[in-house]
């Protein structure tokens, strides 16, 4: 992290390592907490932006415009396709994104060319369909937008 170097931020960081999916700062303060980890949220918000300053982690936006936040792999910045029922996320191979955008700042004569790609969809555990009779655990619920329950 850019900023000064304390046990709380330190506590952040590592316990966001250990979030397989894409987290909320209210989700990970929660998780801290229920570890027994007296970390404020304010601390986990601040530690967040510096972690996505520096690089060091990956953001996208939920359905309601809030931040979820992933610890970036050390070879640097992916892209992710996720659920919008359960929220899993899986990397998906974008180099042929990385160069369009080198391409379009060449093109234009722009610098340092930053890119946003969002790809979501309904993952294999919440698409409806019936195995022997019932339904799967996660059931998608396109009224509503969610999933009525996931059970993992």
């Amino acid at each position: 992290m850019s900023g000064r170097k304390t046990r709380q931020r330190e506590a952040v960081r590592q316990a966001l390592s250990v979030c397989q999916d894409f987290v909320s700062a209210q989700v990970l303060h929660a998780r801290m907490a229920a570890a027994g980890s007296p970390v404020g949220l304010s601390t986990v918000y601040r530690a967040l932006r510096e972690l996505e300053t520096s690089g060091r982690v990956d953001v996208v936006r939920d359905d309601a415009g809030e931040r979820l936040y992933r610890e970036r792999p050390v070879d640097g910045h992916r892209h992710y396709l996720i659920c919008r029922s359960c929220s899993r996320s899986q990397p998906v191979e974008s180099e042929v994104v990385e160069q369009w955008a080198g391409r379009i700042g060449a093109d234009t004569g722009f610098a340092a060319v930053e890119h946003t790609l969002e790809l979501t969809g309904i993952c294999t555990g919440c698409q409806p369909h019936r195995d022997e009779g019932e339904l799967t655990p996660c059931h998608w619920d396109p009224a509503r937008g969610r999933a009525r329950s996931c059970v993992r």
